[in-house]
């Protein structure tokens, strides 16, 4: 049986960058609130009716196919983690193979969709499909345009001030070579908490899994036989088409599955925090990495946060935030790489790589 190595990392970010002040000319919010509750100082947004979650994520897939020294053509399989998709369906990951023009091979490609998680879950999807000898070249993609669906009001600052758009790659190959590429990828979920971070509209739920929440909200459906529920006048007159988030709740439960998540994998496989080289948190919010890190008993150089400038790209974070690590020179050879992310569903998971 193979092992499977990351052996080509891509990212890219928009050019646009939306600092705090900029936020504080449209919403009642400042830098200093945001900075203090998130770490975060700017992100960047896409260009309006030109870049895409899509486009985003074929231009750090080049970077990454380019870097694995392969053909575009020679990728066999294809996944995409997003939740901010160019359409409702199809996703994204044919919109990629057809940006990519490698539509001739026909290799399959699979949209995952858990936000946060993302591509922590497709690195362990992919991880399975390489070392069992299914695929040889695995495209995965983590890539998210938020900017085109929050609200640029006081009424949603809470979400809107995290979030920035973004995309990460990586090209997943066999290796023989002993002791290195994924060495344990571990995934969970408890869905008890779903719509305290969540995106409801527009979806088919007509209201009925509205009593989970402590406030069910009222969508202003009609009597009408079929119909007015997936979107309807009511939902926007009232901003019910925007993400919602229970802030405490999330902090909360991060900080508790975080930790518990990477001992899982450290425990599996007979390590321990001080054998990890370099940490690769999602970055979600500066405050819970640092409680992580902190938890672990790792050093500032151990952790690598990019939070500050780009904001929460959900699952696109470890992937941007990984290969600038890699090009930084803070991963070498030989070190001891652990992955980890918590997010919407609830879904967390983490992966520990040796390089």
């Amino acid at each position: 049986m193979f092992s499977t190595k990351i052996a080509g990392i891509g990212s890219y970010l928009p050019e646009k960058v939306v600092t705090n002040q900029d936020l504080e000319k449209v919403m009642d919010t400042n830098d200093e609130w945001i900075q203090e509750r998130t770490g975060i100082r700017e992100r960047r947004y896409g260009k309006k009716h030109e870049e895409t979650t899509t486009t985003m994520g074929a231009r750090a897939a080049e970077m990454a196919i380019e870097r694995a020294g392969i053909k575009k053509e020679e990728v066999d399989f294809i996944i995409f983690a997003t939740l901010s998709p160019d359409y409702y369906f199809p996703g994204c990951g044919v919109l990629v193979q057809r940006e990519l023009g490698i539509t001739t091979g026909e290799a399959g490609a699979l949209d995952i969709r858990n936000q946060c998680s993302g591509f922590v879950y497709g690195l362990s999807i992919a991880d399975q499909f390489v070392k069992t000898g299914m695929y040889k070249n695995v495209l995965l993609i983590g890539a998210e345009m938020h900017s085109m669906g929050l609200d640029f009001s006081t009424r949603g600052r809470n979400v809107t001030v995290l979030f920035g758009d973004g995309a990460g790659a990586v090209v997943l190959q066999p290796t023989t070579e002993p002791g290195k590429g994924i060495l344990t990828t571990h995934l969970h979920s408890d869905g008890t908490f779903a719509e305290k971070l969540a995106f409801i509209n527009p979806g088919s739920h007509g209201g009925y899994h509205m009593g989970r929440m402590d406030e069910p909200m009222d969508f202003g459906y009609s009597d009408a036989e079929y119909g007015d529920i997936f979107v309807n006048q009511h939902m926007l007159d009232n901003g019910q088409l925007f993400p919602n988030m229970d802030g405490p709740l999330v902090f909360k439960m991060a900080v508790q599955k975080f930790p518990e998540v990477i001992m899982e994998a450290l425990q599996k496989t007979g390590l321990t925090p001080a054998d990890i080289d370099m940490f690769v948190p999602h970055q979600a919010n500066l405050r819970i990495s640092s409680f992580v890190q902190k938890k672990l008993g790792l050093a500032d150089h151990q952790v690598w946060n990019n939070i500050q400038k780009y904001g929460n790209t959900t699952a696109a974070t470890i992937p941007i935030a990984l290969a600038e690590a890699l090009e930084a020179g803070a991963v070498k050879d030989g070190d001891l790489v652990c992955l980890a992310a918590f997010g919407s569903g609830f879904t967390w998971g983490s992966a520990l790589i040796r390089w």
